[in-house]
């Protein structure tokens, strides 16, 4: 599994295209769409990962047991997500929480990840 992270319209998902352009990659927009199983022999690539966590936690969902068990079933995978939480704490506790919970989760991601990227105007800065 592979981890892409980095600020919102840095170039993340145009970035992982060219530095996986050999290879068929099957993008699942987390954002309009939930995670599918069967990728027809291309890698999966689940983009705007912060949005689809949201998703679930709104829908009542548990984003974090559903993500571990897609990577289980999809090791080769590749995640890309926008940094949340390097700027103001938001007022309301729904807000934070998400925050908190998606941050947590990301370092999980990063620690099971052997590559994780950040992307930061279109350029990806190798963190592992």
């Amino acid at each position: 599994m592979e981890l892409f992270i980095g600020g919102h319209a840095q170039g993340k998902l145009a970035y992982v295209m060219q530095t996986h352009k050999e290879e068929a990659l099957d993008v699942i927009e987390g954002d309009k769409e939930d995670l599918r199983k069967g990728h027809d022999g291309k890698r999966p690539v689940l983009s705007h990962f912060h949005l689809w966590f949201r998703k679930c936690l709104e829908e009542g969902s548990d984003p974090e047991t559903k993500i571990q068990n897609w990577i289980q079933e999809n090791p080769d995978s590749i995640i890309i997500s926008d940094e949340i939480g390097n700027g103001i704490v938001p007022t309301e506790q729904k807000e934070r929480d998400y925050r908190e919970r998606l941050g947590r989760i990301q370092i999980e991601l990063a620690k099971r990840a052997e590559r994780v990227e950040r992307v930061i105007c279109g350029i990806g800065q190798r963190l592992k």
